[in-house]
């Protein structure tokens, strides 16, 4: 099959730990339950049994958001000749990438494990996000034996016992007054703690480019990429400037769009982006150095063909 779904949980009151109620928009009341459910979702519909009837031996999973995801002939081949039953994708951590996940060693057992930042206890956190004592993070690619999968699955009748995840929202992820609830998640890399003998393989940054925030989405649109024969997102360096947009304003794709509503501006020059406040752009702005908008208390316009940089909108006369 070219598509399958995967399940549906409901989202949790935040107080009562009890399934939430939504009347104004019911689908709203339901949610994911994490990429790690889609072992569950490949095992109950047969999907391992079809490919290994059609001979494929192995799996290369990764998210829809990470845009710089893609088969590899070389690490495929690499993946063979390990034997290993499991591989992840990990990617050498910026300061950018301190929140994020990590693989580190179970003591207990000696297998590797990913480390969700959500998992680490707060007198931790800063050792946690030291990209020096943890210089790896999990880009969410991974390569699995699927005769491997197949056994480990059956050992827990279809359900991995993947560490849970406690993710805090509001019933309405566009509504921050709506009520508090929680979403139970796992993660599909979490899964390399189940099988000895897994491994990670570090991989180039053009192999991650995520876009899970709007942050994100500034870079990927600017003219930092541009898209090759093949359909995929290349960059110069993929070291990107830090983005900061004033989540009042931004954090929504609908209002996002709004204010860009011509194509987000140049970022070829810049270091770091810092917008503050209610900003539209117009045509053809380019951004420089630190660049930096501070929030004006109401609605302001950059003009078509402006440069903004460390002083804001720069004089004409500078150029």
């Amino acid at each position: 099959p070219m598509e399958i779904i995967q399940h549906q949980e409901p989202k949790l009151v935040a107080a009562t730990g009890e399934p939430v109620s939504f009347p104004e928009k019911p689908d709203l009341e339901w949610c994911p339950p994490g990429h790690g459910d889609l072992f569950s979702t490949i095992w109950e519909s047969g999907l391992l049994d079809v490919l290994e009837e059609h001979g494929f031996k192995y799996l290369f999973i990764s998210n829809s958001d990470n845009l710089g995801a893609r088969p590899s002939r070389t690490l495929a081949q690499h993946f063979e000749n390990t034997g290993a039953p499991f591989m992840a994708e990990v990617a050498t951590r910026t300061k950018a990438d301190r929140k994020g996940g990590h693989i580190v060693r179970d003591k207990s057992t000696g297998r590797l494990m990913l480390r969700e930042m959500s998992q680490v206890h707060p007198n931790d956190k800063a050792a946690a996000q030291d990209i020096k004592k943890h210089p790896y993070f999990n880009t969410n690619s991974i390569w699995i034996r699927i005769d491997a999968l197949k056994a480990k699955l059956a050992e827990y009748n279809g359900v991995l016992p993947l560490p849970v995840i406690r993710n805090k929202k509001t019933v309405n992820p566009t509504n921050p007054d709506t009520e508090q609830v929680i979403q139970l998640e796992t993660a599909m890399g979490a899964a390399i703690a189940l099988f000895n003998g897994a491994i990670c393989v570090q991989v180039d940054r053009m192999r991650f480019l995520p876009v899970k925030t709007t942050n994100d989405l500034f870079i990927m649109r600017s003219d930092r990429f541009h898209l090759t024969d093949n359909y995929e997102m290349e960059d110069g360096n993929y070291v990107f400037p830090n983005v900061e947009l004033d989540p009042r304003y931004y954090k929504n794709i609908h209002d996002f769009d709004e204010r860009f509503p011509y194509a987000v501006p140049s970022l070829a020059a810049a270091n770091s982006v810092t917008i503050q406040g209610d900003w539209t752009f117009g045509r053809d702005v380019t951004m420089f150095a630190d660049a930096k908008l501070d929030d004006q208390g109401e609605p302001r316009y950059v003009p078509n063909g402006a440069y903004v940089g460390p002083q804001g909108i720069e004089p004409d006369d500078w150029v």
